[in-house]
């Protein structure tokens, strides 16, 4: 069953993968390539990144860059026509990107590919240590720490904050500044947060996070504060370690590396966190975030 469920995911990527490369003249939007998969759009981004070893958008725009390496060695294109036809509006920041990658601007690709020289040693090291294109990272048996765990229907007070995962912390103020006074601040409430969108496709100010805490029936809305249902279920649950930045790694670890070798499936639900303790008295290195993926 766990090797069935291996290779389904990787026939399910592979099939991305093809879809991007043979069409990377397209609006290839998240919401499409999932659908390709055949994964929740919640899921499919982590999937990707922990599978290929590179997010869906770093994917598209090397692929894109890589096409016009080609163009620039072997057509006479101008460079403007070439920085258009790899998705860049303007030849300066086509030829930054172009840089980055390949440790040379346009034109002196172009000339050195040209020259009896050819490309320098520097060029060809820089590209064999580079993404893994397409060829998707070694499965077998993940050595992450997973619990399963069933739950029951939690009551949550919550405020959304629409913004930069990283500037939330007013919510939170907000949150348990109203809910202090009210004595739902004790030692057996959960600070859990829901994250809805992924932060290299979704626009940083449209980006969406409930700030939530568990609480007890009864509890009614109030102003910016909303009251909803976690629903439960089963998770895979797995414990981060470190600051909040890095959490994006453990996420694809969990979706991209250990659910395909796992014989499970998730379900089309966000995850969420489980805050152990709190950035306002823990060192960055020392923060415990427990990350709950819903099962189907």
């Amino acid at each position: 069953m766990k090797k069935t469920t291996e290779q389904n995911y990787q026939k399910r990527i592979r099939r991305v993968m093809n879809r991007i490369a043979d069409n990377l003249d397209e609006d290839l939007s998240l919401a499409s390539l999932a659908e390709t998969a055949h994964l929740s759009p919640y899921h499919f981004h982590r999937v990707f990144r922990g599978m290929v070893g590179e997010s869906v958008a770093a994917h598209i725009r090397r692929l894109r860059l890589e096409r016009a390496a080609q163009q620039l060695m072997y057509t006479e294109k101008p460079v403007t026509e070439i920085a258009f036809c790899a998705r860049y509006e303007a030849v300066e920041s086509f030829s930054r990107a172009f840089s980055d990658v390949f440790g040379l601007s346009p034109k002196s690709y172009r000339e050195a590919g040209r020259s009896e020289h050819g490309m320098p040693d520097t060029w060809n090291t820089a590209r064999q240590t580079g993404p893994n294109g397409f060829v998707l990272n070694h499965l077998g048996e993940s050595t992450m720490n997973v619990d399963i765990k069933t739950l029951e229907d939690r009551l949550v007070a919550c405020v959304r904050h629409v913004g930069p995962y990283n500037e939330c912390e007013h919510a939170w103020r907000t949150l348990c500044d109203w809910a202090g006074p009210k004595g739902l601040l004790n030692p057996t409430t959960q600070f859990i947060g829901v994250g809805y969108d992924d932060p290299e496709v979704t626009a940083p100010e449209k980006i969406r996070y409930d700030a939530c805490i568990t609480v007890p029936k009864g509890v009614e809305p109030e102003g910016k504060v909303g009251v909803m249902t976690l629903a439960g279920g089963e998770f895979a649950v797995t414990l981060h370690k470190g600051p909040y930045s890095k959490l994006a790694a453990t996420y694809a670890e969990l979706c991209g590396q250990w659910i395909p070798s796992s014989g499970r499936e998730m379900a089309s639900k966000p995850a969420y966190e489980v805050y152990l303790n709190t950035p306002d008295t823990t060192a960055p290195e020392e923060l415990l975030t427990e990350i709950y993926l819903p099962l189907a």
